[in-house]
């Protein structure tokens, strides 16, 4: 990015070309990104199952046995067995964000990685002239705060916005 056009342009909303610029970094990792994937196929019935498991236990249980139309002792047992299934889908929802999150992050470093590797060989090769030109601070924050930027939308912003589409199709 040598003038100042360039980077105007890259602060649009959404930009295609630049988009798959940055997702060609993630191709090799494409696996990974496909597990995450699948971890959002789990995570959210997961996350859907609480709201129905108290449905249950008060449809059920708490309602029948306060009207006396079931005896207390069952409806112990029910709520017994409701709240063991409770903490099983908790342990696993919790169990399934974390694989989920540790896939992104490690996809994310990676990425990362593969990036400034990229742009320190690239600059590794510049002409002594473009850095007379270009200040030093400039140079300086587009190779860090920028990819540190984009870390943050390989490791989170990627499956957070796919967990989001997912919720908001409910």
């Amino acid at each position: 990015m040598s003038n100042l056009h360039e980077e105007e342009a890259l602060g649009k909303a959404y930009d295609s070309r630049l988009m798959r610029r940055l997702l060609r970094y993630m191709k090799p990792y494409k696996w990974h990104v496909a597990l995450a994937l699948v971890m959002v196929a789990v995570v959210t019935p997961l996350e859907l199952a609480p709201p129905l498991i108290f449905r249950k236990a008060i449809d059920s249980y708490f309602v029948p046995a306060l009207n006396h139309l079931l005896p207390e002792s069952s409806a112990w047992t029910g709520i017994g067995w409701l709240s063991l299934i409770f903490l099983a889908v908790l342990t696993f929802d919790f169990l399934a964000q974390y694989i989920q999150i540790r896939i992104m992050q490690r996809v994310g470093q990676q990425t990362m990685y593969d990036m400034r590797r990229e742009i320190f060989t690239h600059m590794q090769r510049l002409p002594m002239s473009y850095f007379d030109r270009n200040p030093v601070g400039r140079l300086v924050t587009r190779v860090t705060t920028d990819v540190d930027a984009l870390n943050d939308l390989f490791a989170a912003g990627v499956v957070t916005m796919i967990n989001e589409a997912s919720h908001g199709a409910e």
